[in-house]
């Protein structure tokens, strides 16, 4: 008997399909978990982070914008405005926040985390 890996390879997809038709809140959506790295889609319409606080996170982070926009604001001051096609990495430990994102479409995010 061959044992069950607990996070299965996902059926292929599409980072277009299936977008959430209520966007009360952002969505994120796992769409790998494997050996110490997670790849996310986020999908945001003019949701920005708490305006407290800063994402501090124990892994790395790259992330990429497929549509829309999206500000964001390191606690060190800089500021970094990504449109489609435009990827950064984020090591950890480097506090940041989204402070803004396009009120008038979705902006998906690709984000991969390790």
């Amino acid at each position: 008997m061959t044992p069950t890996s607990p996070n299965p390879t996902p059926p292929d997809g599409n980072l277009f399909a299936d977008l959430p038709s209520d966007l009360g809140e952002e969505c994120f959506q796992t769409i790998l978990n494997k050996a110490g790295v997670r790849v996310e889609r986020i999908v945001s319409r003019g949701h920005t982070s708490p305006a407290e606080g800063w994402w501090d996170q124990t892994q790395h982070e790259w992330i990429l914008v497929l549509q829309g926009s999206g500000v964001l604001l390191f606690a060190d001051g800089r500021e970094i405005t990504l449109s489609p096609g435009d990827y950064l990495y984020i090591p950890a430990r480097d506090q940041h926040k989204v402070v803004a994102t396009d009120p008038d479409q979705e902006t998906i995010w690709l984000a991969v985390f390790w």
